[in-house]
Order: structure tokens, then C-alpha cells, then sequence
């Protein structure tokens, strides 16, 4: 066994180490700990090995809640502070976008923080019928494996979520293709509406949809089907009830959304995420300020009701048009105008079509947005907040930004949007001085 004494973290929130000048990630350890590890991998410039005894544990260590810790891949800093945690990202944060970008931020904004156990409002649960593992698994994926952990609860779910997962496999169990139902999808809304769509490869049988609606009214949520894309969803029971939302209330703003659309997991993250947007972004009314990736329309809606003209862009048809029915319910539909176009294609053209903006707003997914700040031309807005969920592409599109464009890094900091994981997710001003 070797022995070595842990340095930092990295962005997958393993433990860093050098050992001859070569790199050892160790899984489980944290810096400052003397550990004992195993080498289970070797190469050239890098090694990974296995945490075997912590000799001298660290003041931040904690004892993680979940007894599937270590096996399902849905978290991997239980063992860290929550606090911790949020200054390992934000180093995270910082040394991406110097060791990628070769920027520094003018000023580190205080992180984000909200609540570290049952905030996941959305979630993918995988689905198998494995015989040769006891029949029915349900859980998130196992850590650095396709297999499914066999979850019979899970700490960052809500509550009443976590306790339904062992009924959830007697149920999937039971159908009558248990081996054909992969996921289960969950989104929970304002007035605890939870709903539960359930993929199925193949079609389901009358037994099966008494199944589910027993089901559905024994725990208090919706059942709905999807037997196709995101697309094909559609309700089982109850026939009838309240849709999904959520709430932006120092904004006045609601957001109405279906089980299959992409919105935040944390929902008091997002608002909190929200607050600071517009404290940097700062539309004025009578501007015209661009929301590029815009979804929903999630950062669309406070730009608007803040008075400014909104343009938001967005790659999805459905998207599209569900931001602009939210628009119009929340009485901002003439300040607020949406547009499909793939900004993954953006070039000096098609931005230049758009017309001039005094602000920007950049939400991309994981590729970042490089399409769209290399296009920028010359009448650019004078001030992008650009939010991330990707430390690596942030700091690669800042480094055109800064480098190419004429702008200055004014501040960045991270949101703490999935405690217990070693997700990122950050927001960055960039200011164009006069």
C-alpha cells in the first residue's frame, strides 16, 4: 500500500496527490488527509488510485447520510462539508478559468448557497430488471458504471419522493414489462404537485394502467406515460388537477412548464441565482436586452418585468413557444418576444440580425457558447452575465471574451446548485469599458 497526503480536489471531487512528479487522483480523500491508497489504474502523466484508510483525517470530513454513498454515482462529496464543498467549487471555478482562459475575475462573488439535502425537485431515476441481482433495480446509475445502484432511498430527493422508491420497485416490478420501462422521470412544482413519467419501450396493458393509477393515488402524485420523445408525454391520472410551476416571487413572475422541459433542480438555488442575475445584469427600462439559451424564458420573464424589451433565443421549438405562453400569463407578453434558432450555428450574420442589444444573457447548456461570443461583432452589449453549468467552457469562452472581444472579467462565483456532487455552476460578469 502507499501512503500520500492530499493537496486539493478536482472537479470531479476526488482527491489530488503527486507522487514523482506524476498526478494520483484518489477517490474519497480529501486535502489535507494522509491517506493510505491502491493504484488501480496507470498511465503515462496520470494515476488513479483507491482510497484504503484515511490515517489523518480531515477537520471537514463528515460521515455521509446516505447508506448508498460510494456506490450510486448521484453524489460524490457526501463526505465533505457543505460549506466545504462550496469553496472546492469555487476554487474549481477559479483555476478553470485561469488554467484554461488565462483570465482572472476582477472580483470572487460570495457563493450561492441553499439547502444541501432533499433539493432535487427534478430527476432521472433509471429503471432495470436484473434477475441475477434480486429483479428490480431503481436508482441513479452506480459511480464511474452504466449499471443501476439499487436505491431504497436517496437523501437529496424530497422526502416524500425518497420514501416511495421502495414502492416503486414493487410497482415496476409488477408490470407487465418490467424489463421495458428504463426511467422514471420526476418534476416537482409549486403546491407540492409531483408528477412521475414513466418511459416505456413497449405498450402497456389495462392491468398495468390500474397499476399506475392505484399507484398514482396511494402517494399523492401524477402518473403520466411516455411512450416516444419528450415530445410523445402525456397524462394517465389523475385525469384532472393542477400543472407544473414554479415561482420567481421577488420578480412576480410564474413559470408554467412540462414534466419533460428543462428547468432548474433547485428551485430555492434558482431564485437566489435569479436575485444576483439582475443585480448584474441591471435592465433598464426602455432597453433592449438579449437572452440567448433561453428556455423557458426562466431569466426572460425578470428582464422583462424590470422593464426592459427582451429578445429570447432558444433551440426548441416547444420551448419556444411555452416561454411565450408564460410571457403572455404573466402579463409581460409585449415586452417579452421569443425566437427558435440553433445558436450552436451562430455567426456575425445571423447575431447581426437580430439587432442591437444593450445587455446580454448567456444560459448555455455543458458546450458553452462559443458559436455565439466569437460572432459578436463590434456593437456588441456593453455588459454579458453569462451563467454556466461547465467551469471548462466558461473559462474557454471567457478567454474570447477577454482576449479577442475587449472585455473585462468584472466578477465571478459559483451557485451551490447540487449540493453533495461536484457539479459547477457559476455566473461571470463581462464588461466592455467605453
Amino acid at each position: 500500500m502507499l501512503v500520500a497526503t492530499i493537496e486539493s480536489l478536482d472537479h470531479e471531487g476526488r482527491g489530488v496527490t503527486h507522487v514523482d512528479g506524476k498526478a494520483v487522483f484518489i477517490e474519497g480523500a480529501l486535502p489535507g488527509e494522509r491517506v493510505e491508497y491502491a493504484v488501480v489504474r496507470r498511465r503515462p502523466s496520470y494515476e488513479l488510485g483507491e482510497l484504503v484508510r484515511v490515517i489523518t483525517p480531515s477537520a471537514q470530513r463528515v460521515t455521509p447520510r446516505c447508506p448508498h454513498f460510494g456506490h450510486c454515482g448521484g453524489c460524490s462529496m457526501q463526505h465533505l462539508d457543505p460549506v466545504a464543498q462550496a469553496a472546492v467549487k469555487q476554487r474549481v471555478l477559479e483555476d478553470a478559468l485561469w488554467h484554461v482562459g488565462r483570465v482572472r475575475a476582477e472580483t470572487i462573488y460570495p457563493a450561492i448557497h441553499g439547502p444541501s439535502w432533499g433539493y432535487r425537485f427534478r430527476a432521472r431515476i433509471g429503471a432495470r430488471f436484473v434477475p441475477s441481482k434480486g429483479g428490480m433495480l431503481v436508482g441513479f446509475r452506480e459511480r464511474k458504471s452504466s449499471y443501476i445502484a439499487d436505491m431504497t432511498s436517496c437523501a437529496i430527493l424530497p422526502p416524500h419522493v425518497s420514501a416511495m422508491l421502495p414502492a416503486l420497485h414493487e410497482l415496476i416490478g409488477g408490470l407487465s414489462i418490467p424489463g421495458r420501462i428504463p426511467q422514471i422521470e420526476l418534476a416537482i412544482g409549486d403546491g407540492d404537485v409531483t408528477v412521475l413519467v414513466f418511459r416505456h419501450l413497449e405498450p402497456l396493458t389495462a392491468g398495468d394502467h390500474a397499476r399506475l393509477r392505484a399507484f398514482a393515488d396511494a402517494h399523492g402524485v401524477q402518473a403520466w406515460l411516455q411512450p416516444g420523445g419528450p415530445e410523445s408525454i402525456h397524462r394517465l391520472h389523475p385525469q384532472d388537477g393542477p400543472g407544473l410551476s414554479y415561482s420567481l416571487p421577488e420578480f412576480g413572475v410564474t413559470m408554467h412548464f412540462r414534466p419533460t422541459d428543462f428547468t432548474q433542480v433547485n428551485v430555492a438555488i434558482n431564485q437566489l441565482l435569479m436575485r444576483r442575475a439582475m443585480q448584474l445584469l441591471d435592465p433598464r427600462p426602455g432597453e433592449r436586452v438579449a437572452d440567448l439559451f433561453c428556455g423557458l424564458g426562466n431569466f426572460s420573464l425578470p428582464i422583462a418585468r424590470l422593464g426592459a424589451t427582451v429578445v429570447g433565443i432558444e433551440g426548441s421549438e416547444g420551448l419556444v413557444t411555452r416561454a411565450a405562453e408564460n410571457a403572455r400569463v404573466n402579463g409581460l407578453a409585449d415586452r417579452a418576444e421569443f425566437h427558435a434558432a440553433n445558436l450552436f450555428e451562430a455567426t456575425p450574420d445571423s447575431l447581426a440580425a437580430l439587432g442591437r442589444f444593450d445587455r446580454m444573457l448567456l444560459d448555455p447548456p455543458r458546450d458553452g457558447a462559443i458559436e455565439v461570443v466569437k460572432s459578436l461583432g463590434g456593437d456588441a452589449p456593453r455588459r454579458i452575465v453569462y451563467v454556466s453549468c461547465n467551469p471548462a467552457t466558461l473559462a474557454r469562452d471567457a478567454a474570447v471574451l477577454v482576449h479577442q472581444k475587449g472585455y473585462v472579467l468584472r466578477g465571478a462565483g459559483i451557485a451551490n446548485m447540487f449540493p453533495q456532487t461536484s457539479h459547477v455552476e457559476s455566473i461571470a460578469l463581462f464588461v466592455r469599458p467605453a
